[in-house]
């Protein structure tokens, strides 16, 4: 996990490029560096060692002319070295090189080889590739500069007072200057028709163990984000018990408001129940109001969710930095996949269903895989998010929505995850967790934090200032105070239009409560009743 930022053109001074990738640095704590080609492009990186502790810098150079830089992880990179790269010569042992050798071999035809989450930028004389993982997993954006320069960066900071324009580079494309865009990933499940696969339980638990796997992939430390919740409390028993085939124990990291908060006290019972090294961190509401500003300059957004559930997020993220662990996973995925969100229990159809799951995934790269992927690079740690590994994502969307739609099952969400992991012989997690109702990361730190930052957030904003949103933010113009005071620190870091379009808001579906915390939804129940009650 790393920064990187390209820029295509020549004229650019070398200090203030630096300066620019410095404002990322961030993302790559342990080494930087930085090239300029024959044709004056410029390639900067910011790196972040998890794969090859010692010999994997970048930029890498190919076998020939090529340069390239890459922010993630190429899961498959020893089997395509030991297969169709087999007679490239390798400089490190990065997973990174094999895509300046893909590019040696295929030419722009190669990201559907790639298993793994990524961006990369491959630059090879005046020709140039530039791409991004199927689902977006991690950030990248693209802008043009007055004299035509083209630049690429893992953050809009790196490149928004450069550029005249910039955006989010597509999830699923690749770029190069003879094809523009091109998406590369056009999944069946685009079309909702074709979710027409029977059920299988043993197919979707075998898959989400095998994705699993293949992201303790790592030289460096890893950890666990464990919520409490079903996602992340799957991903974490699944770690914990392949760890500990090899002898290892798994760090599990949990944080509430207090001791007492939904997440916190259901994320004790899983650690105890699966055997990791708990650590459980608290923060207060005023050190959360402290930190808005420089969370919102990390998170590029003035999404009201993706800000509220950031926040123990960036806390937690920098806990686990200080224990020296490099990489976690996390479950950011499974709701979208799985319709988990309290407000599916309300689609009219399955048919509306099924197009508000695929619809939420493809979104997700604007809302909780950016929030995932900013707040933990925030302090150089590396998320990993095994429900959205390509293979299982593409079987279990495709299941049929009859099978996935909460109304089936007396309203319980995620049902057919749940019951493929309820193994009574050999249990991965505690009952009342594995059925424990959905709880948005936001709410289950401790309901007061919602509550009072929304009390803070109008005590900033006037109702006059609130009336006049649209004139001072006619885009995506805010309608609430807690809206329009994050807005205005965005705007105060992100002041151009281009900026603005970049976010969208998470909107809850089928529910007259617009706000997006699950409490918001009639069908929440308080989940500390829940797992208090199942402690008598």
């Amino acid at each position: 996990m790393c920064g990187i930022l390209a820029i295509i053109g020549n004229g650019m001074d070398q200090e203030l490029v630096k300066s620019l990738s410095k404002r990322m640095a961030h993302r790559g704590p342990d080494e930087s560096d930085m090239i300029i080609t024959a044709n004056g492009n410029i390639l900067s990186h910011e790196r972040l060692s998890i794969i090859d502790l010692y010999s994997g810098k970048q930029p890498i150079k190919g076998t020939s002319t090529a340069y390239m830089i890459h922010n993630g992880e190429i899961y498959n990179h020893q089997m395509l070295r030991d297969g169709i790269l087999k007679d490239h010569t390798f400089r490190t042992h990065s997973d990174s090189e094999v895509i300046v050798h893909l590019y040696e071999e295929f030419g722009y035809d190669f990201c559907n080889l790639l298993d793994g989450d990524w961006v990369f930028v491959v630059v090879d004389g005046s020709d140039f590739i530039a791409g991004r993982d199927p689902m977006g997993v991690k950030p990248l954006y693209y802008g043009f500069d007055a004299s035509g320069r083209m630049y690429f960066a893992s953050e809009m900071k790196s490149i928004a007072d450069q550029c005249t324009t910039f955006s989010t580079f597509p999830p699923g494309h690749y770029y190069t200057p003879k094809t523009g865009f091109i998406k590369y990933y056009s999944p069946v499940y685009e079309d909702f028709s074709k979710a027409i696969n029977e059920l299988d339980l043993d197919l979707i638990r075998d898959s989400l163990i095998e994705s699993t796997k293949k992201r303790l992939m790592s030289d460096a430390p890893i950890g666990v984000l464990l919520s409490g919740g079903l996602d992340s409390s799957l991903t974490s028993a699944i770690a914990s018990r392949l760890l500990a085939e090899k002898g290892e124990k798994l760090h599990s990291f949990s944080i509430g408001l207090d001791a007492e908060a939904p997440d916190a006290k259901a994320a004790r019972k899983v650690a105890e129940f699966i055997g990791t090294e708990h650590h459980e961190i608290h923060f207060t509401i005023e050190q959360g109001i402290e930190i808005l500003d420089k969370l919102i300059w990390h998170l590029e957004t003035y999404d009201v969710t993706s800000i509220r559930a950031s926040t123990p997020m960036y806390f937690l993220s920098k806990a686990i930095s200080e224990k020296g662990i490099k990489v976690v996973l996390s479950g950011e995925g499974a709701d979208e996949i799985f319709g988990g969100y309290l407000y599916f229990r309300n689609a009219p159809s399955s048919e509306a269903f099924q197009k508000e799951t695929i619809e939420r995934v493809q979104n997700l790269f604007t809302a909780d895989l950016l929030r995932a992927d900013k707040s933990t690079m925030a302090h150089g740690i590396e998320a990993r998010v095994p429900f959205l590994d390509k293979a299982f994502l593409e079987m279990a969307i495709q299941i049929k929505p009859e099978e996935k739609q909460p109304k089936t099952y007396d309203g319980i969400e995620k049902y057919i995850l749940r019951k493929a992991f309820d193994t009574p012989d050999k249990p991965f997690l505690p009952s009342e967790v594995l059925w424990r109702q959905k709880e948005q990361f936001s709410d289950g730190v401790g309901y007061n934090w919602i509550d009072q930052l929304i009390e803070y957030c109008s005590s900033k904003v006037s109702d006059e200032q609130l009336k006049q949103a649209a004139q001072h933010f006619p885009y995506n113009t805010p309608t609430t105070k807690e809206a329009y005071y994050y807005r205005t620190i965005f705007h105060q870091y992100f002041p151009q239009i281009s900026a603005a379009q970049t976010v969208r808001k998470w909107i809850p579906k089928w529910q007259e409560n617009q706000d997006p915390s699950g409490r918001a939804n009639a069908a929440h129940v308080q989940s500390d009743v829940q797992i208090a009650s199942s402690e008598k």
